[in-house]
C-alpha cells in the first residue's frame, strides 16, 4: 500500500499501512526433528492449479492455498501446531518491530547515484568528468581490489528496515500503519519481526467474545420485550375478572 498520513492527538504522523495476515501455521520445525526451531507461516490465496505438488502436500489438511510460505525461528516451538492463526492482535500500538523486503531495482547506475561520490569539478580543466568515478587504486597491484565502489548494479536486494513504531491497527481489515517507510515496491512481500511472545488464535477468540457479547445483548433484550408482554398479560386478567364480579 502506499504511504498515508494519519492524525495522532494533534500531529501529524506519516506511516505506511501494510497488510498483516492473517497467517496460518502450515509447518511447525523442532530442535529435536529439524536441529532448529521455526514456524512456517503461509499468506495470501493462490488457485490450486497454480500450487505445485510439494506445496499442496506441505498443507494438506489445513484447508489453504498459500501464495506465499515464509519461515521464522524461535527459541521454542512447542506451543504451536499446524493450523494456529497469526493475525495483527498479536501487536500493540507502540510496539517496536524490524521490516524486511526486496529493495526496489534502479538498474546499472553509477558511482554518484549508488555510492553518493560528489563526482568532478565541471570548470578548470575538466571536461566530460563531472559524474566520473576517478582513480581506483595505484598501478603496482594490477588488480582491482574486492569491495572497489564502483559502477553496478543498484537496488534488488534484501533490505531490513529497524526500529519502526506501530502507530495505528486496524483488526477488521488487518492493517498495521507502521511510522515511516518500508523496503520495496508497492505490494511487495515483507517480513515483520518484533521481541516478545508470540500469540495465535486471537482472532478466533476476539471473535468468539463478540458472538457471547451479542447472543447476551439478544437475550437482555428478548427479556426486556417479555416482561411488557407479561404485564399487558396480567392487566388484561384483571380488567376481565373486574367485569366479570359484577355478573355474579
Amino acid at each position: 500500500m502506499n504511504m498515508t498520513q494519519i492524525w495522532l492527538k494533534d500531529k501529524v504522523m506519516a506511516v505506511t499501512p501494510v497488510l498483516a495476515g492473517p497467517c496460518p501455521v502450515t509447518r511447525v520445525k523442532n530442535q529435536a526433528k529439524d536441529g532448529y526451531n521455526a514456524l512456517q507461516l503461509a499468506f495470501g490465496e493462490k488457485k490450486e492449479k497454480n500450487l505445485k505438488k510439494p506445496q499442496l502436500g506441505q498443507v494438506k489438511g489445513l484447508n489453504v492455498k498459500p501464495r506465499y510460505q515464509r519461515e521464522f525461528r524461535l527459541e521454542d516451538s512447542s506451543p504451536f501446531k499446524p493450523g494456529d492463526l497469526v493475525s495483527v492482535e498479536t501487536f500493540a500500538v507502540g510496539d517496536t518491530v524490524d521490516v524486511s523486503g526486496i529493495s526496489k531495482g534502479k538498474g546499472f547506475q553509477g558511482v554518484v547515484k549508488r555510492h553518493h561520490f560528489a563526482g568532478g569539478r565541471k570548470t578548470h580543466g575538466n571536461k566530460d568528468q563531472e559524474r566520473m568515478p576517478g582513480s581506483i587504486g595505484p598501478k603496482g597491484p594490477a588488480h582491482v581490489f574486492k569491495g572497489t565502489r564502483m559502477p553496478g548494479r543498484m537496488g534488488n536486494e534484501r533490505v531490513t528496515t529497524k526500529n519502526l513504531t506501530i502507530a495505528k491497527i486496524d483488526s477488521e481489515q488487518n492493517i498495521l500503519f507502521l511510522h515511516g517507510a518500508v523496503p520495496g515496491a508497492t505490494n511487495s512481500l515483507l517480513l515483520i519481526k518484533a521481541p516478545g511472545d508470540l500469540k495465535v488464535n486471537l482472532k478466533k477468540v476476539m471473535a468468539d467474545e463478540e458472538v457471547k457479547a451479542d447472543e447476551e445483548v439478544k437475550a437482555d433484550e428478548e427479556a426486556k420485550a417479555v416482561e411488557p408482554a407479561e404485564a399487558r398479560a396480567g392487566t388484561k386478567a384483571e380488567a376481565s375478572a373486574e367485569t366479570a364480579s359484577p355478573e355474579k
